[in-house]
């Protein structure tokens, strides 16, 4: 369930109590008259169940509550309530199939800053994947996936080409080709003050690397697991599955690849630096293709639930913009 915080101007506050009233979905309803302060208003609270938590959210935009006042959303991670229990009976549709689309443009937006500590765990993570490759270890190239941010980029890269926002999107390749390209130029860095130190050396890269060989050969199933870890990503993103594990995954396709393509252009073995950037572009690609076409299948299947019990109206609704 999501627990929300609606501040409304007074003159509002009975339509949007009466709208949440009639909602089958909608638990422990409260109106605090004239508690709020800044803005002016009422405080109402209650509790949705997330299978009717993206109708009530548009509703309450259509009223004009986010102009005048304000809607705030928390998780509800435990609920002991008949009431409860009677709106998640009532609601369609299931809890871990429900899509809020206010959730996942205000999470996902979030990640498409180009900060410093998203360059620095980029960087950090080719690093890592760069001396895995030239040691032929599973284990540092696993380690390096944990550390890896770049789910959060193609998450909301996926979700901006959906909403149709360009500016999220430019912010969403910016902060992928920027962080790609620091990292790629720090493990290249990298590889050469090791080397200089003997710890690394040129044959390393060149000799039988039979665990993490087919980093730079792409073909047929580089596009399967890109394709996978795109549907992955995003069921993870819209059903509140554990992100950061599925961000391994995505990770598998993508920070590799920059490392082998960054250790094999510090020593010139242009060929395999190619392999690598095509294997890095292909991946990158099919997780986007997949993670939108994912999308778009939740939206389709959500609006025609929502089509079966609120009427076609409702149902045909773009997803709307964040509120707050």
């Amino acid at each position: 369930m999501l627990h929300l915080r609606i501040i409304t101007p007074a003159d509002r506050s009975e339509a949007v109590a009466d709208l949440l009233a009639a909602d089958p979905g909608v638990a422990h309803l409260a109106v605090l008259p004239g508690a709020a302060r800044q803005p002016v208003g009422d405080l109402i609270l209650c509790d949705v169940v997330r299978e009717s938590a993206d109708h009530v959210l548009h509703r309450l935009q259509e009223l004009g509550v986010e102009a005048r006042g304000g809607v705030s959303a928390d998780d509800v991670e435990l609920t002991l309530s008949s009431a409860a229990e009677r709106a998640a009976r009532e609601a369609p549709g299931h809890a871990d199939d429900a899509v809020v689309w206010d959730e996942i443009a205000a999470k996902t937006g979030e990640q498409t800053e180009l900060s410093g500590t998203y360059l620095v765990l980029i960087i950090v993570a080719t690093m890592l994947s760069g001396i895995a490759v030239l040691l032929d270890q599973p284990i540092l190239i696993v380690g390096a996936m944990v550390v890896g941010p770049e789910f959060g980029p193609l998450a909301a890269l996926c979700v901006a080409l959906l909403r149709r926002k360009p500016r999220i999107i430019v912010r969403s390749v910016q902060a992928l080709v920027v962080g790609f390209l620091a990292a790629i130029v720090a493990t290249i860095l990298s590889t050469w003050a090791l080397t200089a130190a003997g710890l690394v050396d040129r044959g390393m890269l060149l000799a039988e690397r039979p665990v993490t060989d087919f980093i730079w050969r792409p073909d047929a199933l580089s596009w399967v697991v890109g394709l996978l870890a795109g549907i992955a990503g995003m069921l993870s993103l819209t059903s509140k599955k554990s992100g950061s594990l599925v961000g391994v995954l995505i990770s598998v396709t993508t920070v590799p690849a920059a490392a082998n393509a960054a250790v094999a252009l510090a020593y010139g073995v242009w060929h395999e630096a190619g392999g690598s950037m095509l294997q890095l572009l292909i991946n990158v690609c099919a997780i986007v293709v997949s993670g939108l076409l994912t999308l778009a299948v939740q939206q389709l299947w959500w609006w025609h639930v929502a089509r079966r019990t609120t009427g076609p109206v409702t149902a045909s609704r773009p997803p709307r913009r964040v509120v707050g």
